[in-house]
């Protein structure tokens, strides 16, 4: 328990100083996020805030190998985050493409995938071959809607903490791995010292640099909570599910309909339901808290509802996600 908690205290402590660092050294530079007519905000703001959370991430989890509380193969898992932002960053300053990027997400869920301990979503379901296929195309996706749905402030830091959080708590109750438990601890703390910097107004953007690696990090936390082996600590992949499933729904719902209509999927725009609900007159503030109350929400079903029986936890989260897409989505009264 002491170690957990000098793991938590590392990486929020170390993820509010360095963003705060990050805030004066980005707008020096003139790395800024500057408004369009696409952007929810209105003033230019640093962006790069996520290398923060990244080094944040770094320095607990090196602390936890040394202290034995996380295999080292998890830094090889560290060490493809850490490449992808690097990646990333560099995109941001000089602009590598689309094609560069997608072939480095690619490579490092293919690395990423030979490092699971138990196989896939579906390890214990389907064929290896076929579940990690499936997995690596989920996975692909949950990286990049990770990335979408980084728009306004907070909401991908109240995200990451639902998701990493509720990780904590399924691992808790079926006594699973305690490493999973400790890295997703980390990945919260570093969200919340970045979250104090980023709630509305934010005075630093996450940046394709955070919100890239934490959707891989957290998809393969995810994968790995899944693909535990039947018995002590076996989660169904529904409960994982239920996690991010307000990102998942908002993202893909709103690229299948910009897909029904025959838009550029790959144009920037502001038809995802936050976005909307910003356009309707809502603060960022109020959003991101309606997004973290659903989170509250989905905890109950992943944690209390599913154990009893998956398919009511399931409906029970896409009623509640529903609900909330609907909110909004209505105009501002």
């Amino acid at each position: 328990m002491i170690s957990l908690i000098i793991l938590i205290t590392i990486s929020l402590l170390s993820s509010l100083a360095v963003t705060w660092l990050l805030i004066g050294f980005l707008q020096r530079r003139q790395i800024l996020d500057r408004p369009n007519h696409r952007s929810s905000h209105h003033q230019p703001t640093p962006r790069g805030g996520g290398i923060a959370v990244l080094a944040a991430i770094v320095l607990a989890w090196i602390t936890a190998v040394e202290l034995g509380l996380l295999p080292e193969t998890l830094l090889i898992v560290l060490a493809l985050a850490v490449g992808l932002g690097v990646i990333c960053f560099i995109d941001d300053l000089r602009g590598l493409g689309a094609q560069l990027r997608f072939i480095s997400q690619f490579a490092a869920v293919v690395m990423g995938l030979a490092v699971l301990p138990n196989g896939g979503l579906f390890a214990n379901e389907l064929p290896a071959v076929l579940d990690l296929a499936i997995t690596a195309v989920v996975w692909l996706w949950f990286i990049n809607l990770f990335n979408f749905m980084d728009g306004i402030d907070g909401i991908t830091g109240v995200e990451t903490m639902v998701i990493s959080c509720g990780l904590c708590g399924l691992i808790w109750l079926t006594g699973g791995s305690d490493w999973i438990f400790a890295t997703s601890l980390t990945i919260a703390g570093a969200a919340a010292g970045f979250l104090i910097w980023n709630w509305h107004p934010a005075r630093i953007f996450l940046g394709d640099v955070g919100s890239i690696p934490l959707g891989f990090l957290l998809g393969w936390l995810c994968i790995a909570v899944a693909g535990q082996s039947p018995g002590v600590g076996s989660v169904p992949w529904t409960a994982v599910l239920i996690l991010p499933l307000y990102y998942f729904f908002d993202a893909t719902g709103t690229l299948l309909s910009r897909l029904w209509r025959r838009q550029n999927i790959f144009e920037a725009h502001r038809e995802h339901a936050y976005q909307r609900a910003v356009i309707h007159g809502r603060r960022h503030d109020q959003v991101s808290a309606a997004v973290a109350i659903c989170g509250l929400g989905l905890w109950l079903a992943a944690l209390v509802i599913t154990p009893v029986t998956a398919i009511g936890g399931l409906l029970a989260a896409i009623i509640m996600v529903a609900g909330l897409l609907a909110w909004m989505r209505r105009p501002k009264t």
